[in-house]
């Protein structure tokens, strides 16, 4: 192994490490260059049978962005953040580390409208399935990752799909094609860091469920 590769590698990790979900972004413009680069690294995930039945629509129109932001906004506003409020924080995260997450999720859904570009990633087929999403969530990833190594901050988000019917008319989808996400994306107010999860012997078994693994 070459030096060269080993360096890769090791940067590789640390974008995974550090890759959190980034709500809070300026407005500033993104260069298109970048926007690009985000795209093939999407293009280059696998898909089932490599039919690359994805398409990708990249939002900046500042009336699409208001009209499926307010969708988004009604999500939050009725059915998530009450959700969230009543519940408990998530496995190994503090009350004051779940509540920063609150406040930042609020802050994604006051502004969603006002990230310079949104990446909507969608596939073809009437009735959405956990085997078509393994066709277009890796390429989610890789895009999420591309942003980490390119310093833009972005988040997967599903929230408007609440309002499925409305947000995809807004967006102007033929009736077979429907959308798995919605990322934002721009340049972070806050900074990128380690991302926070239970230790990894609390969620992996070795060869059959509940059997402790350990490496």
């Amino acid at each position: 192994m070459t030096e060269e590769t080993t360096t890769d590698t090791s940067d590789l990790f640390e974008i995974i490490r550090t890759t959190r979900s980034m709500r809070r972004l300026k407005t500033d413009p993104v260069p298109d260059e970048l926007v690009r680069k985000v795209l093939e690294a999407g293009v280059c995930a696998p898909s089932g049978g490599n039919m690359q039945r994805w398409r990708f629509l990249v939002i900046r129109d500042t009336q699409v962005k208001q009209t499926v932001g307010a969708l988004y906004r009604r999500a939050w506003d009725e059915i998530v953040a009450p959700r969230y409020r009543a519940g408990e924080p998530a496995p190994g995260t503090s009350r004051d580390t779940f509540l920063r997450m609150l406040a930042a999720a609020e802050h994604l859904a006051r502004h969603i409208h006002e990230a310079p570009v949104w990446i909507v990633p969608c596939l073809q087929g009437d009735a959405p399935t956990r085997t078509s999403g393994s066709s277009i969530y890796p390429a989610v990833q890789n895009m999420l990752l591309a942003a980490r190594a390119l310093g833009l901050g972005a988040t997967l988000t599903t929230l408007y799909l609440s309002f499925e019917k409305e947000a995809e008319a807004a967006l102007g989808l033929p009736p077979d094609w429907h959308t798995y996400a919605l990322i934002p994306i721009g340049y972070p107010l806050g900074r990128f860091g380690p991302v926070r999860r239970v230790a990894l012997e609390e969620v992996v078994y070795a060869d059959q469920w509940s059997r402790a693994y350990r490496a």
